[in-house]
């Protein structure tokens, strides 16, 4: 088994990984499935029409996660790492006024942007909570080809028959690693054999694929948008889209938190709240649709980049080689419950996305500090167990209310999870992979009113005003 830092960690946009991102790339996916069966098959008929139908999560919340939009701009071409906002806004507007859109080898073909996506209310599809099925029909009206796909979280996509296969389209699984560890058990036993810590397996995995420099530029290129992130949700003032009328905290907090260190009135639970507004400046971005790094989700953005640039900016010894393999750690440790049970809100609750980042983030933090490959295991679990059972409920699905604060609660518990862990030698109770197979089951036997459907808990106890 191996996933790619660069799968865990995509640069892309708000709100959310799994009916934002993923959509658009299912979207883009489905026009060049288009374009290669009119390759093969010259003499087919030609699309003239395309429609699109959500299900599941995707259609309970995907008014609130931008789901219908994100798929638009997908079939006009766009990439979440590429989108520039201002050219969407144009496509969009061009599609609205003539109903249809010009697609590079298959010509013009019709599309409603309202009418031509159906949010269907029903049972989800058999494969994933997180369905769509993307029809195209001929010029007398009958379907000519039709996909179905299944947007799995972190902004991963599968279509129906490579779900049903298990694939995974990031991986390889042609390509031999030098320590393919699949689970915690085997990673560290691979680290005890080797004497190598999970950084530098994980590093050597990496570069069986690319150049040490390359790896290096693009860890770095990772940090930099996180870091970036941070700094523009500081910066930014408003209510954010959606209709809850919530407004940003992350710069008022910020601007308090400076004023009490230039004051010298620091108290000594300052450590949480400069956390916190780290995070929230970052799913406050996310929530408005801005630029964020899926880690693993968007819903759960912000937690890595806060412990990062807490660590950075208040950690004792920082230094970038730290920062690198704190990325490369929570990498190995993300990759581990992706594969072992899920980091999807609308698969297992936000125990996957919150409680996933708490552990990738607890981990890297504590390789950072100089953990043993024991104690940063350790720090894993304890971030992990500590959030088992912790459900998706956004109101009014949007990723706002609890979702922002949730993020800066996961980073203190990460940064508690790693400093309990270094504070021992590693050995402990529970198991980082028995932890997660309980984070699975839980997810299996939750209700599905509270995996992102927004039909129970928290979205359904708002008092009316």
């Amino acid at each position: 088994m191996f996933l790619s830092i660069f799968d865990v960690f995509k640069i892309g946009i708000g709100p959310s990984s799994s009916h934002t991102m993923g959509p658009m790339l299912a979207a883009g996916h489905f026009v060049q499935a288009l374009r290669d069966r009119a390759g093969r098959a010259p003499g087919a008929a030609a699309p003239a029409r395309i429609e699109v139908t959500l299900h599941g999560s995707l259609a309970f919340t995907g008014k609130g996660h931008a789901t219908d939009r994100a798929v638009i701009l997908g079939l006009l071409g766009f990439r979440p790492e590429t989108l520039d906002p201002d050219e969407a806004e144009r496509r969009l507007a061009a599609l609205r006024e003539d109903g249809r859109m010009d697609v590079p080898d298959l010509g013009p073909v019709a599309f409603d942007s309202g009418a031509g996506i159906v949010f269907d209310y029903g049972d989800p599809l058999p494969g994933h909570a997180n369905g769509l099925i993307l029809r195209a029909f001929d010029a007398a009206g009958s379907p000519c080809f039709a996909r179905t796909y299944y947007s799995i979280g972190g902004g991963f996509v599968l279509t129906e028959e490579e779900m049903a296969k298990g694939e995974m389209r990031a991986v390889d699984a042609s390509v031999l690693r030098p320590y393919p560890f699949a689970n915690a058990a085997e990673m560290l036993a691979m680290g005890h054999g080797s004497a190598l810590s999970i950084a530098a397996m994980k590093r050597a995995n990496e570069t069986v694929d690319r150049t040490a420099d390359d790896l290096d530029a693009g860890l770095d290129r990772i940090w930099a948008a996180m870091d970036a992130c941070i700094d523009r949700g500081l910066a930014t003032e408003g209510i954010m889209p959606g209709g809850l009328g919530v407004r940003r905290r992350a710069p008022g907090i910020h601007r308090m938190l400076l004023d009490e260190r230039q004051a010298n009135r620091v108290q000594p639970h300052v450590a949480n709240d400069w956390l916190s507004v780290y995070a929230m400046a970052v799913n406050e971005e996310n929530a408005g649709g801005g630029r964020v790094v899926t880690a693993p989700t968007n819903g759960a953005a912000g937690v890595i980049p806060s412990v990062i640039r807490y660590y950075r900016d208040h950690c004792l010894g920082a230094d970038h080689a730290g920062l690198r393999d704190f990325l490369l750690t929570a990498a190995a440790i993300g990759g581990i419950i992706k594969a072992n049970a899920s980091i999807s809100g609308a698969e297992v609750g936000c125990q996957g996305e919150v409680g996933s980042a708490a552990a990738m983030a607890a981990a890297g933090l504590c390789a950072a500090l100089g953990g043993t490959n024991a104690q940063v295991e350790n720090a894993a679990e304890i971030a992990l167990e500590h959030h088992l059972g912790l459900t998706c409920d956004p109101i009014r699905g949007l990723v706002q209310v609890p979702c922002i604060e949730r993020n800066g609660l996961g980073a203190i518990k990460a940064v508690a999870a790693a400093s309990l862990a270094l504070r021992g030698d590693g050995t402990h109770i529970m198991p980082l992979d028995n932890c997660i197979e309980a984070m699975k089951q839980t997810g299996r036997d939750m209700s599905t009113r509270y995996k992102e459907t927004s039909t129970g808990g928290l979205a359904v106890n708002l008092p009316e005003c």
